[in-house]
């Protein structure tokens, strides 16, 4: 399935997934309006295609202890390739860095971390972070709340 050839009920489907993960195949087909066998072929087929990345629950940090959500804007002091790569796979190691963005402009990663309390927080920031080869600067910035948390990507449905 190529990106160009997405019809409306392709975008029904993806947009009822990204909406809810766990929907039935019957409830989606009803929402797609088309029966339940030839939804299942198609929600397969976008999945293979690579339109659905995968299936998650969303979890309430503060219930599991996950006082602190911060970003931090990180700057290296080289940006060649391979020093870029390695700054991304420390990243998948550090539990605590839950996003990891390169950027272009002022600095070279944003990173989205969550942490049980201020003070573990910035022990990252102090003991990991800033302690990791070829890190120049660090900037954080503390969530005080969130407005809006929409994952995914607006799509037109009509």
């Amino acid at each position: 399935m190529e990106h160009h050839k997405l019809d409306s009920i392709d975008l029904r489907i993806l947009t009822e997934l990204q909406a809810n993960g766990r929907i039935t195949n019957v409830e989606l087909s009803r929402r797609a309006k088309i029966t339940a066998p030839p939804c299942l072929r198609r929600m397969r087929a976008l999945e293979k295609a690579g339109y659905v990345k995968g299936y998650h629950a969303e979890l309430e940090p503060k219930l599991l202890g996950f006082e602190v959500t911060g970003y931090v804007f990180v700057g290296l002091s080289s940006q060649a390739d391979a020093d870029l790569r390695k700054f991304e796979e420390q990243t998948r190691a550090w539990p605590e860095v839950r996003e990891c963005y390169m950027l272009s402009g002022e600095v070279d990663f944003l990173l989205k971390c969550v942490a049980k309390d201020l003070s573990s927080f910035q022990s990252f920031i102090t003991g990991t972070l800033t302690a990791s080869r070829n890190v120049a600067s660090v900037k954080s910035s503390l969530v005080i709340h969130s407005s809006k948390n929409e994952p995914g990507v607006p799509l037109d449905v009509r």
